[in-house]
């Protein structure tokens, strides 16, 4: 019985020690953006300037193989998107923001949620939170001086070996033409587990149904600063805006805990359904994408990100 509470409380203890560890790098990692972008009261640290938007997500049926997870039955759930620029600077003009972001909140039967997030890049910048951190803080220290972009991407590969991919996806980039129009990474990795216990390991896409376009930079420069929300409203006067949320099977080898590293290109892929975007609509009050809010079926593998 004493052993049995014992280790009840040793368990509880290293819970309550993680949750004070992951608080203090959040802390950390707060203050590091605003001591490169500044702050700006009202407005997310990271992604700052974007636009909300009402839908709702239609799954295939063929998820129920993989994961028991509400959301990738058969039952249709109404969502909350959030589309946005990668700057921290919410003033930033879209163009000047080359990543985009597109974060979705299913909204469950029972009213709990859960959420995806996805960016323009396969990959991510740092392998910890950590070494975010202090990638941050260099990035910081360059901006003091006279680099420009691509020789401040150059100082910090130099430095974060881990960063090489994702900063050259960066650089690959082209402006969107639409939010609609882009194709969104979830660059972490998850676990899912179906009716028979059986876990696989996935990562998630949100892939446009019209296809991905771009605009040449002279015509990005011709548009107005918020051109990317301008569009959205003019398309939904006509049709929605649809995606296919597709799952990338990972195999044995594929990194699980690491999202800087991509997955080989000829994994197999599922369709899991498609997300109809309709208008757009206010921020809903206290907002929070937490990539923590999981299904029990869907487990997460983040890295502590």
């Amino acid at each position: 019985m004493n052993e049995g509470k014992n280790k009840a409380d040793l368990a509880g203890q290293l819970l309550a020690g993680e949750q004070a560890e992951a608080e203090g790098l959040a802390a950390k990692a707060v203050d590091a953006i605003e001591n490169l972008s500044g702050v700006h009261p009202g407005y997310r640290r990271a992604h700052a300037a974007g636009v909300c938007c009402r839908g709702f997500f239609r799954p295939s049926g063929l998820g129920k193989e993989f994961t028991e997870a509400e959301h990738l039955q058969e039952q249709q759930v109404n969502t909350i998107i959030r589309f946005s620029g990668s700057s921290t600077d919410p003033a930033l003009a879209d163009l000047l923001s080359p990543a985009k972001g597109m974060a979705v909140q299913f909204i469950l039967p029972d009213g709990e949620v859960t959420n995806l997030v996805g960016v323009t890049v396969p990959v991510f910048f740092a392998r910890t939170p950590e070494s975010f951190i202090d990638i941050v803080h260099m990035a910081h220290r360059l901006r003091t001086g006279t680099l420009g972009p691509i020789e401040l991407m150059k100082e910090i590969v130099s430095h974060f070996s881990e960063s090489k991919e994702a900063l050259l996806a960066v650089r690959r980039l082209k402006p969107p033409a639409s939010y609609a129009e882009c194709h969104y990474y979830c660059i972490h990795a998850y676990m899912l587990v179906n009716a028979e216990g059986r876990q696989r390991p996935v990562r998630f896409e949100w892939v446009p149904e019209t296809g991905v376009r771009t605009l040449t930079l002279e015509e990005a420069a011709q548009q107005p600063d918020r051109y990317l929300e301008d569009e959205l409203e003019l398309r939904f006067k006509d049709e929605p805006a649809i995606f296919q949320l597709v799952a990338v099977l990972g195999e044995e080898g594929d990194a699980t805990d690491d999202p800087t590293r991509a997955w080989p290109g000829e994994r197999r892929r599922i369709d899991l359904g498609r997300l109809h975007i309709s208008e757009i609509c206010p921020d809903p009050k206290d907002l929070l994408m937490d990539l923590r809010s999981l299904q029990p079926a869907c487990s997460s593998r983040m890295t502590r990100f």
